[in-house]
Formats: C-alpha cells, structure tokens, sequence
C-alpha cells in the first residue's frame, strides 16, 4: 500500500456508519496531587487529595471514540445504569459525537466502571495507582437481552458494520451473552454485505460467521493450540470467516482456512502505555474493510492507529485520519532509510 491509496481508503471512512455494539465501561481517572496529602482523622492513613476529574469512554467506547475521530458515524448499542457514571459515559460519548440513541438504561444496574487513581510525579508521566473496577456479576436480565437483539435487527439496514466487543469476563453478566452472540451470527450470515467483527477476552472461540480479532493468547485458549499459525487457522475454520490475528510488537497476521498473511507492527519509541491498544486497532481494521481494504490493508490501518494511541499516556487516547496518514508516510520514510 502506498500513500495515495491509504489517502484514498481514510477518505473513504467519512460517512461509512458503523454499530458498536458490546460493553461501554467508563474509564475514569482521579488525577491525585502527591503534595496535598493528608492523614485521615479516622484512620490515620493518608487521604490522597483529587484535583482533577477525567472520564473517557472505554472498552467499546474506546472503539467507539477511535471511529468517531476517522469520521465515521457512529451508533452505541449497550446497557448502561441508572447511576452517575452511566451519565458521564452518556455525556463523554455525546461529547464525541457518537449516536447514544440505542443505549439502554437498566435501573438495577452498573454502569461498569474503571476507576484509575493517577498519582502525578515531577518530571515523569503519572503513576497508576491501584485501580479499582466496578462490574455487573450477575446475567443479564432476558427482556434487557430481548432489546438488545430487536435494537440489532432494528439498525442493521442502516449500517455498514457492526462491532461486537465483548469485555466482561463472567459469562453471561455483559452485554454479549450467550443469546445475543448467538443472535449475533444468525444476522451476520443473513447479511452478507455488513462486515460483522468481533473481539472477546474470554470467549473468542465461540463466535460464528463473524471475522475475529483475537490476540496470541486468546487464540491458543480458545483453540488449545500454542503454535499461532494453528491457532489462527483452527479459529478460522471454527468461524467460517477470516481472522485478523494481533501479536503485540510483531503486529498482525491474517488468516484464511489455510493461508497466513503477516502484517508488521509500526514500531516506535519511547514511553507506551498498551492499553486500549487492541479497541485502536479493531476500530481501524473495520473502518478500512467498510471503505473497501483488503483483509491486509485493514489489518495495516488497525497497527498504525494502535502505535498512535500507545503514545497516548494516561489517556484513553485516539488518532485521526491525518495522524495516521503522517504516521504511515513517517514509517515508510524509514523504510527506505533503512534500505539506503
């Protein structure tokens, strides 16, 4: 791929909608000022002292935020709570421009949560203290899965993918339980045309119809294969569509039934933080495929956003369409500097 056709495809996001549907938790940092601390009167331990409040989208969000800044249209299919936090995601994704018509509000309950205590140092990036996390623990309700699959078949028509983020680790107790994956596969092979994408901490293996992104590890889970060129190919005759495998620095490789096609990380320097790194690059992998990329191509588009946002510290962070444009024309430049 050169510039001229990566110019082309980024154009081509703008306007291409795209449902996000899965589990939006709220990322949430307290930014904590080292010098104002002071002992509890009760306890006698130090109460760290919050100066600044941030609350980003995450999880889905994160790929959420990651599509809204390639401009493309974005709807939010999920649950949220009757709580404080499910209003600051509400605000955070409106913020960002993203279609929160189609979030469903369940009074009893959470909104999930990661709440990040950011310690600020001198001289030096922010320190995480120990985070602390907020969760559903106990299966969704029937009717709130009811909704959610008349919502799906409600939007499809109107949509040129759909992103399936599947991020609660206990079965059954986020948004993708094991009715609405199934629901999930049923219209994916009913619509064709729709590029249907998954990613899934736990449960990769048990999509159907459906491209997958698993990392390394996820595939050898799901498959109880440790060599990933057999990972990648179980899970691809597992799903029946092709599997866009990440493997860290080593970047991505694409799967058929039997073929392997190996896509490079984008490597950069400095301090990275990873997190949030997988959401950046499904965003990319699906906005390309909706703007007509190659497997390949989509699979370069995801790796460039990725080495973006691991620069992006202390942040849920994104990239634009410039951004990876400048960042693609900047590998490349290396590429043959390396070569001279």
């Amino acid at each position: 791929m050169d510039s001229a056709r990566l110019r082309d495809l980024l154009d081509r996001i703008r306007g291409q909608t795209i449902l996000v549907v899965g589990d939006y938790f709220l990322d949430k940092y307290l930014d904590i000022d080292p010098g104002l601390g002071e002992p509890s009167l009760e306890t006698g331990l130090e109460a760290h002292q919050v100066v600044g409040v941030r609350c980003y989208p995450g999880a889905a969000g994160t790929v959420a935020n990651n599509l809204r800044a390639l401009d493309a249209n974005v709807i939010a299919l999920s649950m949220v709570g009757q709580d404080g936090e499910g209003d600051d995601l509400r605000r955070a994704l409106a913020r960002a421009g993203v279609d929160i018509s189609a979030l469903i509000t369940a009074p009893d309950r959470f909104t999930p949560t990661y709440l990040k205590p950011m310690l600020r140092q001198p001289g030096a990036p922010a320190r995480e203290l120990n985070r602390l996390d907020t969760k559903n623990r106990v299966p969704l309700a029937p009717e709130i899965e009811a909704r959610l699959i008349a919502c799906l078949a409600e939007r499809l028509p109107g949509v040129q993918a759909v992103v399936i983020c599947d991020q609660v680790t206990e079965a059954n107790c986020g948004v993708i339980t094991d009715r609405v994956r199934e629901a999930l596969s049923s219209l994916a092979l009913l619509h064709g045309a729709v590029v249907f994408a998954a990613d899934s901490r736990e449960r990769i293996g048990a999509f159907r119809n459906v491209i997958v992104k698993p990392n390394a590890r996820e595939a050898a889970r799901a498959t109880g294969q440790t060599d990933l060129t057999a990972a990648g190919q179980a899970l691809c005759r597992r799903t029946g569509r092709p599997v866009v495998l990440t493997h860290g620095d080593q970047g991505a490789f694409v799967f058929g039934p039997d073929t392997v096609q190996h896509v490079p990380a984008i490597h950069v320097a400095g301090p990275i933080d990873v997190v949030g790194a997988g959401d950046s690059a499904m965003a990319g992998l699906v906005a390309a495929l909706c703007a007509g990329a190659s497997l390949a191509e989509a699979a370069l588009v995801g790796n460039l956003l990725a080495s973006l946002t691991i620069q992006q510290l202390g942040v849920t962070g994104t990239a634009t369409r410039g951004q990876v444009l400048r960042r693609f024309e900047e590998a490349c430049s290396k590429l043959v500097e390396a070569g001279s």
